[in-house]
């Protein structure tokens, strides 16, 4: 079983690297992404009610992410490992998903942090968002999400290296060396002692 959560900011190439690394170690690729479209287009009662938050254009609160990464791990095919992807965000998120894990008797085997710095980051997104045709993605805009990512997120980090279960890989690197990067990291500390 291989229990692995990923994260980096915005433009890092962290969903490539979900792709490719969930398909390396046969697990599911969970994105709270994913599960939100998912629940929208199937109308469910979660999809009503995250859809009500995104129509006033508000955040999703943590409590509604938290019951649908819960539900979402107790399927079958996430019971024998998964890759998260975009969770937690927040240190509260954090905890949640540690009462999660607890509950089912369970933890993470490690987390991995792709890298990239921000000029390279601004770079990538300016890129994607001319080839998206997506006028609302400006530099500003951009700098602003790196700034939201290391006042939420970065404190995650920060526990998860306390933890011994982080692994930081360069995502400026080729893409098959980061995959295989992240591989040996994950490997490192499966089998650390």
């Amino acid at each position: 079983m291989t229990r692995i959560l990923l994260m980096g900011p915005p433009g890092s190439g962290k969903g490539t690297q979900a792709r490719r690394l969930s398909g390396q170690l046969h697990i599911p690729e969970i994105s709270t992404g994913d599960m939100f479209r998912s629940h929208l287009a199937n109308g469910s009662p979660l999809g009503r009610e995250i859809k009500e938050f995104l129509d006033a254009g508000n955040l999703v609160p943590d409590n509604l992410t938290t019951a649908m990464l819960r539900e979402r791990l107790q399927e079958r095919d996430a019971r024998d490992g998964f890759l998260l992807d975009g969770y937690p965000r927040t240190v509260s998120q954090m905890d949640d998903l540690d009462g999660i894990l607890d509950a089912a008797g369970t933890r993470l085997d490690a987390v991995v942090e792709i890298t990239a710095h921000d000029d390279e980051i601004v770079r990538r997104l300016l890129l994607r968002s001319d080839a998206e045709g997506r006028s609302d993605d400006t530099e500003d805009v951009i700098r602003h999400r790196l700034e939201l990512y290391r006042q939420e997120t970065e404190p995650v980090i920060e526990r998860y290296g306390r933890r011994a279960l982080l692994v930081s890989v360069d995502g400026t690197a080729d893409m098959d060396a980061v995959t295989v990067s992240a591989l040996q990291g994950i490997e490192a500390i499966r089998t650390q002692p």
